[in-house]
């Protein structure tokens, strides 16, 4: 390194005369000493002149030595003359001059959209001028330069994209590359320390200075960085001004600048401490920093150390240097640590004096500084009174945002945006935008920084408009409204939550809402208001409603919640080599729902056959289609279909619904080929290929649909009143597969019925007629007969269409029967025991006359759905408070075969009553959880009744009552009939003796305290939910995991009314607008119509231990049961419910069982397997037993009692209840059956 001395006066003139040795030995000894001072008034013309020549002649020995050096030094060019302004003018030149290029594109861009907003109002004009044939003309090439504009925008977005995943702390590679850049920074920073020994500006050579290439190393990584950054900045300017690029700016060019001149200049490279200010964020990305005080703490260590080094290397440079009007002769010699220590001394106000500033600048600095320190509380206080977020948002082009409110906390941020920008939903090109009234604490802003490329915050609040102006929620996709699930007044949090829809939709009428709601009766105010309209893809997500509707159908299939959870929440598949329970568990929780349209090789084929291909040749689960109505008179021709039949054919263009682990492995769905793909047995190599068939992209499929006809009108899009311009501009996002969060398998019955008008029957009547109820035909559904019911010979729906009597609600979706009082319904202590109740829903509800009502209605519905026979219904008794239940008593007095037991849940001798031990399943719900402070005992009442059932002892005196709580029966799979049906014979439960043994499903608030529910698994307090056995088992459920709906049903418009339909059993709008008017539900009288409506799928467990498929039970493969359930009895399997030890080599006394999501075709199976199936509704099933009537029909006494074990009651007691109906109505203990 050339060295040379800080102080002054030496000269640089260097003589007037002199050769050309002279010359070399003037610059030799100018770059060993470069004098760091103008020189004195001693020089003359001649000085002058000679200092021009010598400049003239030294250049060419200066290229020849940087090309060969021969000597260690290298000669400085303008041989003593100070050239910092060079340093400075390169820095000053990219800043300013980026900054006028940026500000010249904004006007530019500006002008050219002002003239392209007055242009395109002028062709409007011709065009209507012009006509209607004219514009139609000039349409097509319009379209095309749009698409034309598209494709760039996509391709521009995608680089951007792509270089904000690289500079976040989102991935992993995002995470190395800043803390490297953060690291990086500080290497320069130490670089700087060591070079501050030496002069201000010295001359020194590149190629053998040690630290001047490893300083040119790092700000080259720096310059490569500062590109990533600019070109993910959505904000240029505000990019341009930030602190750290203005770091940038006056430390790297000034890099360049030296190897150029063979000059050093210490000059702004201080600047580097500035990046210590970061320090927080870095720590926690790497989640060393989790609690706000540490973040706090290092926040104000950080920001102090580099305030203290940065202006210590401010005060460093002017004193060496001097100031520029003293032509730099009042330095003085200061190192860079007695410039720390200066500053030390004057930030303690203490000023020893021993070391004090001469220069103009330095001095002027120090006052600055002192006035900072004494004055920063007053200064921080006037700053904190301006809001940080309080621009406005810019939008970007070629990119959509949504504007997310309400709750917003760390915890319900994180949630969301873990689901919402998940790696498996492949390219999210969506910007979110926070907008809440409180300004983010730490940890939550440190969590926007992690995502700065996609999330932006601003403060405000939605019932003001002009917030609302400042978030553009204009032009925004979608608004999301975030509730607080766990609030103590769930009424208030809802109505606060509806005055936002409000304040939105009287902004903006068509912006696109989805809410989240609390409680369902409060939904009802949503129709209220004018510019809600569901069909426009305004959605309220009753996280009540859900989470009771989850835990009904668990009663139904228990571990169905925790499957359905799995499939519309966002999880990475996490590999486990050990054969344990959790590794195909985990196998499992990686699928999600998909969309994608199916190749047109699978045209003309029907559902199951097209099912089968994809799941053995492509490692595809399809479980449902969008099929889509020929008829344009129909009310909406987009039909969403379950496990269809096979009279349905696929057609061009079909969209179907898909469990996958990825959106890539969907697309093999689209690629597929027979005439290329036909003899792969590899998936990964199904990709696209040159046929004809796929000359067409996605995209155009759809295009061509789209232009052909509206779905819902039939007429053109364009002359379309129905489609709202924003939908229409949605639709682009339809043609990427969205993840779905589930799909119904309680189908609303109109896609059903749309099916009767829309396609012809396959068979004649007369063949329908031979077939008859078609029970043992392999390959006919029961959903043939939905076209004409009355065809059917012996179907007891002629019977059930009794204009007289009221059976169903007026939809048909539900068993209904009249209102009863409480007091008929209430059993005692002594007459629950009495009564012999088995396969039963035991439901214990903490709750008391101040707890907030949970609304249970939503619990019983999907129990009482009408594709239910009325034999099939499981008795529900209710233990818990009277006053509590009394209050609910309004919205559950039209259900039959409800009853109440006054007590306590954690009495044992009331569950002993209601024979806990034979019920199908218990249910431990609370209403008090949210009116406790300490989230850790928010549960407790619901995990000690948990604790006090799994520790009871029964008698195994009366195990013949047992219900079949394993195991439901399939069409043509009635034990009752064994001799009408090729299958007979299901999975006994083993008589339980042990509350262990007891399936239950218990309700938590806190996700942490599902570690108290089992006392022998090992999960740790901060794993996840979906991680842990009780949740894989299906024995608790937490609200928590309907978060995730919010995301996908944003990704998809059909995703909440599946959800709904599905756990519900088969609520639909106008149910729900029915509701509203009346709190209740109203019964109807028995149609072909509403009968028909009784005709949808549902999910049932199918056991492996006896029946048709025994013998794939015992070590056949689970993918020759699909294809068998599949072809024999159109049911399609897609999970398996598995005893946790099986894989155990030795027998295990333990009983619980794990949720398998959707195995592979090889995957084994063992006998004790259970398996999740959608099956069709059977008419034959209550064919063998009499049409059950719903209104006060006291024989129900001893239907029910018989029912647990399947008893058919005979004809002649069917024919003889309406003489005795009067006197034993008068009789509650036989009233309470109903």
């Amino acid at each position: 390194m050339a060295n040379g001395g800080g102080g002054g006066g030496g000269s640089s003139g260097g003589g007037g005369g002199g050769g050309g040795s002279s010359l070399r030995m003037s610059s030799n000894i100018h770059a060993n000493h470069l004098s760091l001072d103008a020189s004195s008034s001693s020089s003359s013309s001649s000085s002058s002149s000679s200092s021009s020549s010598s400049s003239s002649s030294v250049h060419e020995p200066k290229m020849d030595a940087l090309i060969i050096p021969v000597t260690m030094e290298v000669p400085c060019d303008s041989r003593g003359q100070r050239m910092w302004w060079a340093f400075l003018a390169s820095s000053m030149v990219t800043f300013f001059g980026g900054l006028f290029i940026i500000l010249l594109w904004r006007t530019l861009k500006y002008l050219w959209t002002v003239c392209c907003h007055c242009g395109g109002k002028t062709k409007e004009a011709q065009k209507i001028n012009n006509g209607s044939s004219q514009a139609d003309g000039t349409l097509k090439p319009v379209d095309e330069k749009e698409e034309a504009v598209a494709a760039e925008v996509g391709w521009m977005t995608s680089v951007k994209d792509w270089a904000g995943v690289m500079i976040s702390a989102q991935t992993l590679t995002g995470r190395v590359l800043v803390v490297l850049v953060f690291a990086l920074s500080i290497g320069a920073l130490v670089i700087y320390f060591i070079d501050s020994s030496n002069p201000i500006e010295s001359c020194q050579n590149f190629y053998k200075d040690f630290t001047l290439q490893i300083d040119m190393a790092f700000n080259v990584f720096f310059l490569l960085y500062f590109g990533l950054r600019f070109i993910a900045a959505n904000d240029k300017l505000w990019f341009w001004l930030e602190v750290n690029s203005v770091v940038d700016f006056f430390t790297v060019p000034p890099v360049f600048v030296s190897v150029y001149l063979n000059r050093s200049w210490l000059g702004l490279r201080f600047l580097r401490a500035l990046r210590l200010i970061q320090f927080s964020e870095i720590l926690q990305f790497l989640n060393i920093l989790k609690t706000s005080n540490s973040i706090k703490l290092v926040n104000l260590l950080s920001i102090f150390i580099s305030t203290w080094l940065t202006a210590a290397g401010f005060i460093h440079l002017v004193e060496n240097s001097g100031d520029p009007w003293e032509n730099f002769q009042n330095n003085q010699a200061l190192t860079y640590w007695e410039c720390v220590y200066l500053l030390m001394v004057t930030m303690s106000t203490v000023g020893y004096g021993d070391v004090y500033a001469k220069t103009t600048l330095g001095r002027l600095f120090m006052v600055f500084f002192i006035l900072g320190g004494l004055y920063v509380p007053e200064i921080i206080e006037l700053i904190g009174n301006r809001k940080k977020y309080g621009g406005s948002y810019s939008a970007v082009s070629g990119r959509k945002h949504i504007v997310v409110c309400g709750h917003i906390t760390l915890e319900s941020v994180s949630n969301f945006l873990k689901d919402f920008l998940h790696k498996d939903r492949d390219d999210v090109n969506v910007e979110i935008v926070f907008l809440h009234n409180i300004s983010p604490n730490l940890e939550l802003e440190a969590l926007f920084k992690r995502h700065f490329t996609q999330v932006e915050f601003y403060q405000g609040s939605v019932l003001n408009p002009h917030d609302l102006a400042r978030v553009k929620i204009e032009s925004a996709d979608a608004c999301l409204i975030l509730a607080n699930k766990y609030c103590a007044d769930p009424d208030a949090e809802d109505a606060s939550n509806i005055m936002r829809v409000i304040s939105i939709k009287n902004y903006h009428p068509k912006i696109r809402i989805i809410t989240q709601m609390l409680q369902y009766h409060n939904k009802a105010h949503l129709l209220n208001i004018p510019s809600w309209n569901w069909k426009e893809g305004d959605d309220a997500i009753c996280l009540a409603e859900l989470k009771l509707g989850f835990i009904a159908q668990s009663c139904l299939a228990q571990g169905l919640s925790t499957m359905l959870a799995n499939l519309f929440s966002m999880r990475s598949f996490i590999k486990i080599e050990e054969d344990t329970w959790q590794k195909y568990y985990l196998e499992g929780v990686s699928n999600e729902m998909y969309t994608e349209y199916l190749s047109s090789a699978f045209v003309g084929l029907s559902f199951p056959t097209v099912c089968e291909l994809c799941f053995v040749k492509l490692k595809l689960l399809m479980i449902a289609i969008e099929y889509k109505s020929a008829n344009r008179e129909s009310r909406s021709r987009k039909r969403i279909l379950i496990n269809p039949g096979n009279h349905l054919k696929i057609q061009e263009g079909t969209l179907g619904f898909f469990i996958a682990s990825d959106a890539k492995e969907v697309k093999r769905a689209f690629f597929y080929c027979k005439a290329c793909h036909d003899d792969i047995t590899d998936p990964k190599r199904i990709k696209k290929c040159g046929c004809k068939r796929l000359i067409y992209s996605k995209m155009s499929i759809y295009k061509r649909m789209r232009r052909a006809c509206c779905f819902d009108c039939g007429r053109s899009e364009r002359d379309c009143s129905c489609m709202s311009g924003r939908v229409r501009g949605n639709v682009d996002t339809l043609e990427r597969a969205f993840p779905l969060s589930s799909v119904s398998v309680n189908d609303c019955s109109t896609s059903f019925r749309a099916f009767e008008d829309e396609q012809p029957s396959t068979l004649s009547p007369k063949k329908k007629q031979r077939n008859g109820g078609m029970r043992n035909s392999p390959n006919t559904s029961p959903k043939l007969m939905r076209h004409d019911p009355l065809l059917i010979p012996g179907n007891d729906q002629i019977d059930n269409m009794d204009s007289n009597v009221k059976k169903y609600d007026s939809t048909g979706m539900f068993h209904w029967c009249a209102p009863k009082d409480i007091e008929k319904v209430i059993l005692t202590r002594s007459e629950a025991a009495m009564t012999v109740l088995s396969g039963h829903v035991v439901v214990c509800i903490f709750g008391d006359v101040s707890s907030a009502l949970i609304g249970l209605r939503n619990l019983v519905m999907p129990l009482r759905a009408s594709n239910f026979h009325y034999h099939e219904l499981k008795h529900i008794v209710f233990v818990g408070s009277i006053e509590y239940l009394k209050r609910e008593w309004e919205t559950l007095h039209n259900f039959p075969k409800v009853s109440i037991l006054p007590g306590t849940p954690l009495s044992r001798a009331d569950l002993r009553a209601v024979n806990i031990n034979l019920c199908d399943m218990c249910v431990i719900l609370s209403a008090n959880q949210n009116n406790i402070d300490d989230t850790s005992l928010q549960d407790k009442e619901c995990i000690l009744a948990s604790l006090n059932i799994k520790s009871m002892q029964f008698d195994d005196s009366i195990g013949v009552l047992q219900a079949n709580s394993q195991g439901f029966t399939p069409p043509g799979m009635d034990r009752s009939s064994p001799d009408n049906s090729p299958v007979h014979g299901m999975l006994r439960q083993p008589s339980i003796t042990t509350g262990v043994n007891i399936p239950i499903i218990t309700e938590l608030v806190n996700d942490t305290n599902v570690q108290f529910l089992d006392q022998d698994d090992d999960d740790d307090p901060d794993t996840e939910l979906y991680l842990t056995q009780p949740f894989a088992c299906g024995t608790a459920f937490a609200v928590s995991v309907l978060d995730s709906l919010m995301s996908a049903t944003y990704f998809n418009d059909n995703i909440l009314t599946l959800i709904r339909t599905l756990v519900t059993g088969g609520a639909t709008p106008e149910l729900e607008a029915l509701i509203a008017e009346e709190n209740a539900l109203r019964g109807g009288y028995s149609t072909p119509q509403t009968l028909a409506n009784r005709d949808r799928c549902r999910v049932a467990q199918l056991a492996l231990l006896d029946g048709p498929f025994a013998d794939l039970g015992d070590g056949g493969c689970y993918g020759d049961l699909f294809c068998k359930a599949l072809k024999t009895y159109n049911m399609l399997c897609f999970g398996i419910y598995r005893l946790r030890d099986a894989h155990l080599s030795t027998p295990s006394q333990c009983t619980k069982r794990y949720v398998i999501t959707n195995p592979p075709y090889e995957f084994e199976l063992v006998p004790t397997d259970l398996i999740f199936c959608l099956m069709q509704f059977d008419h034959n099933a209550g064919q063998s037993r009499a049409s059950l009537s719903h209104s006060s029909h006291s024989s129900q006494s001893s239907s029910k009692k018989s029912s647990s074990v399947h008893s058919i009651p005979s004809t002649a007691n069917r024919q003889n209840r309406p003489k005795s109906r009067e006197s034993r109505d008068k009789q509650k203990k036989e009233m309470v059956y109903r």
